[in-house]
Order: structure tokens, then sequence, then C-alpha cells
């Protein structure tokens, strides 16, 4: 398999007031791509897409609050692409009490999930396949996307940190439990996370030794 840097370009976005990663993923060879956890600004995103001149067939969301899935109903309109999100965080999808939207005071659409997502069912971009992780703790149905080399780890797993379990069907235990696999993957695999700088599997198993 190819290094993920000769075969997918990454195109990173800083969305909205809790300043979320958006992530553009698009297959070089077929110049089809998906948006990762579209939290807020779909105008700088669509904006990107045009830029990019890619064809979005999927819009996934890592998890269901509020600062990841915010610009879903926007983008969905205007490219077409299917949402994808965990079977367990659906109901946040159209609840702004679940989602956290009231909580933050932040005006939320609500939009449908197109494709219920788990561990079986592989995600598709372009030419390259994405093994479907649930890594639940952070929120019921949080996903870890992988593929040799990288991962899109939602919020539960930063440079330096670890996501919340604080929140609406967070539970301390079960993050515990996914960082503990997530962080049996390669030491050379790049986080690519929910918010903040990208970092590795190795780093971060240093750092977080002393929690797990």
């Amino acid at each position: 398999m190819n290094s993920f840097e000769d075969v997918l370009l990454i195109d990173t976005l800083v969305v909205g007031q809790l300043h979320t990663n958006c992530y553009i993923v698009i297959d070089r060879e077929k110049q089809e791509g998906t948006v990762i956890d579209p939290g807020a600004d779909a105008d700088i995103i669509l904006q990107t897409i045009r830029t990019h001149n890619v064809s979005i067939k999927w819009i996934i969301n890592t998890h269901g609050h509020i600062d990841h899935i915010g610009a879903n109903a926007d983008l969905k309109r205007e490219t077409k692409a299917k949402i994808m999100i965990h079977l367990n965080d659906e109901p946040m999808l159209k609840d702004p009490e679940l989602n956290g939207a009231v909580l933050l005071g932040i005006p939320f659409n609500s939009c449908d999930a197109d494709v219920l997502i788990d561990d079986s069912c592989p995600i598709t971009i372009g030419t390259q396949e994405f093994q479907v992780i649930h890594t639940p703790g952070h929120s019921p149905g949080s996903i870890t996307l992988y593929r040799k080399g990288l991962i899109f780890s939602g919020d539960l797993l930063f440079k330096g940190g670890i996501g919340r379990w604080d929140l609406p069907g967070g539970d301390k235990r079960q993050l515990i439990t996914s960082l503990e696999h997530i962080l049996k993957l390669p030491s050379s695999t790049r986080v690519y996370p929910g918010h903040g700088p990208t970092t590795t599997i190795g780093r971060e198993n240093i750092e977080l030794t002393s929690i797990c």
C-alpha cells in the first residue's frame, strides 16, 4: 500500500467558535473527496471544495456534537453528498440539547443521516478504504477512521490530551478502553484530531502512559 500522502490530499480547515478541525480528504487519482466534521463556516468549506475542483461523495461526522455537525445541512444541499454517522449518535443530528447547540447558544439546522455506520462498514474515499473503529466515551457513537498511516480521531485523542467524558452520553471507562485500543496502532500512525495540531500514536503513547 502506498504512503497515504502519495494518494490522498488532506486539507485542514479550522471552523467555528470551538476551532474544530474540518478535513477535506481528496483521492488524488479520482478527484473524489469527503468532508469530515463540517462543524461550521459552510461558506469557507464550500469555497475550498470549489478551489480543489473536487466532487464530494460523503460528509462524515466522527460524532454528533454541534461543533462537528453544524454545517451538515448546508453542505448536503450544495454538494448532494450523503451524511454518515455512527448509529449510536444519530439522535444527536436532530436534537439541539443532545448535540450541545442549546448549551453553546449556536443556531442549528437539523439534517437526517443518509448512512448509519458501525465497525462492519468500511468507507471508500476514491480508491482508498478506511476502517471504521467504534471508539465511544466522548459520545456513544464516536468513531475513529483508520487507513494504514493515519487516523481521524475526532474528539477521542488530541496532541497531548484526550476527549471529554462529562458531556451527555460520555463515559470515562469507555473512553479509556477506546484509547487503549487506538494506541495499539503503529507508532508512526499520523493522528488528525478534532481540535488542535496533528500528532502521532507514538508521541501520544508516551504522553498518555499515566492515564491509560
